[in-house]
């Protein structure tokens, strides 16, 4: 029962604008003599296709395009190189503006022209707006991250300012991760509340679009209602097949489905549904627009526009152990990465087959300098680390929290179902050893044992690991039908996390911060609202779902089929 495909009722049929002729016949009455109308793209957008819709739809216009501004593209990668460095994964984070990418002298020309009223001129691409600040018309073409990332795989598009096509895709991801996305959001962050037209280009050929009210409306109904983002999954070298059977998926050629991402809101997407259509955006969009409706007063204070929250799945049940890793330190990742947080996190047994584990923490008395020795020696081949030697190594049974603070050496065995809790900063992992295994790219996967060495906290060892990470449970409350506990995480971390068990209805609150929820047991729930404020809202097992901080006072229930057995969710939050 697994919904793939969630969306957020939004509107009318009448309202979306579904292809080409549709979507060009809202820009189409806006071109006239002297305008200008800007159609400003994030990075990855096909710009030959809706350059074509437009000339098709616009004839008399000229069009100028972006890219055709920007400063060569060696000049691009020199400025880019202090940020990105030769780390194959790992960059900086950084103020980079996509100003930066545009040939001053070619900027100002173009700007000149916008101002000069002759002619009805469309401007095309990521920075269009920075060309006519303030343009008669203002489409903004969206696109979804999954997506960039499936189109970098295929080779179908290059990095913003660079011809890099044919680059691999882990490093075009890397060097959208740290500089085309980032400066991209910050430019998209300025207009949202200005967008005249938004258009969905995430489907080739096909896009859909709602104008700028209708898709702030949307926005801001989101956030005052529970809602689920978009998951997407993935293979991996340690993948399992769990999830293709409890999650409906299709039979798509992969060797198996290692990750899903069922709420990372920077990477996920939200589906707006105006009666049978559906509008793909960025859920990154409802951050920035909506921050302080979402997330709260206090942890918008705290992180600004960012879902601080992650819940994603690893799925080990068929695959392997997960890469032997360690996260940063908070002081680490921001020395080295420029990053204000790092990721905390917690590993919450969805499922486990009878041979499941966990590698958590170091055995006691380890031997510092000849663990080291065999890490590197693993490293050069040939030789497979021991790591039962030095990581201590726990059975895992279903509904068992574990909790991995930064610093904590981890990983989780086969035969595993991880509901993975944690801070959002998910790119810095530390890989330490990968059990003398290949990507699926044929490649060795990088692994950072300088960085590893930086972060292992020693002192991390089999006692304290028993005493503070394992099933740290704590009753708290109880009413009629349920029962309240929190599992987690340490001290450490800044997320807090609750289990409820329930057959009857479960009172909460948000109390001014959002909360993320997972249903851990039971077919399906209900959430509501006391007051009504919104629709019955109905999940599902191991949906992932979201209350806004907005929303305040909301209520769980059993429903369907089973509602007579005991349900359970997990839910986190800030702690503030």
């Amino acid at each position: 029962m697994y919904d793939r495909f969630p969306y957020i009722p939004s509107g009318s049929r009448e309202e979306c604008f579904d292809g080409w002729p549709a979507v060009v016949a809202q820009i189409g009455p806006r071109v006239r003599p002297g305008s200008v109308t800007a159609v400003e793209c994030y990075p990855g957008a096909a710009i030959e296709e809706i350059h074509q819709a437009l000339r098709t739809g616009v004839p008399d216009a000229e069009i100028v395009r972006t890219p055709d501004l920007f400063r060569p593209a060696a000049a691009i990668d020199a400025m880019l190189a202090p940020v990105l460095g030769d780390d194959p994964v790992f960059g900086m984070m950084n103020t980079i503006e996509i100003e930066d990418f545009f040939d001053p002298q070619l900027l100002h020309s173009a700007r000149a022209r916008c101002a000069s009223g002759l002619e009805p001129l469309v401007i095309l691409g990521p920075g269009a707006t920075l060309v006519c600040p303030e343009p008669q018309f203002l489409v903004y073409v969206d696109m979804a991250r999954w997506e960039l990332q499936l189109r970098q795989r295929r080779n179908e598009i290059a990095n913003l300012g660079a011809g890099n096509f044919e680059e691999r895709a882990s490093l075009k991801y890397k060097r959208a991760f740290f500089v085309d996305w980032r400066a991209a959001d910050r430019q998209k962050a300025r207009l949202l509340g200005r967008i005249d037209l938004l258009v969905d280009c995430n489907e080739r050929k096909r896009p859909r679009a709602i104008c700028g009210e209708v898709f702030r409306r949307s926005l801001k109904a989101a956030a005052a209602r529970p809602f689920r983002v978009v998951p997407f999954f993935d293979p991996g070298p340690w993948g399992g097949h769990w999830m293709e059977r409890v999650c409906g998926l299709p039979e798509d050629g992969a060797p198996n489905h290692a990750w899903c991402f069922d709420c990372v809101p920077e990477e996920n997407s939200l589906l707006l549904g105006f009666g049978d259509c559906r509008v793909e955006i960025p859920s990154l969009d409802l951050v920035l627009f909506q921050p302080e409706e979402l997330l709260g007063t206090k942890t918008y204070s705290r992180f600004g526009a960012e879902f601080p929250i992650r819940f994603d799945f690893l799925d080990t049940i068929g695959g392997g152990n997960l890469s032997l890793q360690v996260h940063p330190l908070t002081s680490y990742i921001r020395e080295h990465f420029g990053m204000d947080y790092t990721q905390d996190e917690s590993y919450y047994m969805l499922d486990a087959e009878p041979d499941a584990c966990v590698y958590l923490g170091l055995k006691e008395n380890v031997d510092r300098e000849a663990m080291l020795r065999d890490l590197e020696r693993a490293q050069e081949g040939d030789f497979d680390f021991p790591a039962e030697n030095y990581v201590n190594r726990f059975p895992a049974r279903r509904h068992d929290h574990f909790l991995i603070p930064a610093g904590t050496i981890h990983c989780s065995g086969k035969s595993s179902m991880v509901l993975e809790i944690s801070a959002t900063p998910y790119i810095f992992t530390f890989k330490l050893w990968d059990w003398g295994r290949l990507g699926l790219d044929g490649r060795p996967r990088p692994i950072h044992l300088r960085h590893g060495y930086a972060n292992i906290q020693w002192n991390r060892t089999t006692d304290w690991v028993r005493r503070s990470l394992i099933n740290r449970v704590e009753p708290l409350a109880e009413g009629e039908g349920w029962r309240e506990e929190r599992t987690g995480l340490h001290a450490l971390e800044f997320i807090e996390t609750r289990r409820h068990w329930f057959t009857g209805r479960v009172p909460h609150d948000t109390q001014g911060t959002v909360h993320v929820l997972n249903l851990i047991e039971g077919e399906q729930a209900v959430v509501e609202s006391p007051s009504g404020a919104f629709d019955p809202y109905v999940v599902h097992y191991a949906e992932t779902f979201i209350v806004p901080a907005a929303v305040g006072p909301y209520t769980i229930r059993p429903c369907g089929g089973d509602k007579g057995r005991e349900h359970g969710t997990i839910q986190a939050q800030v702690r503030v």
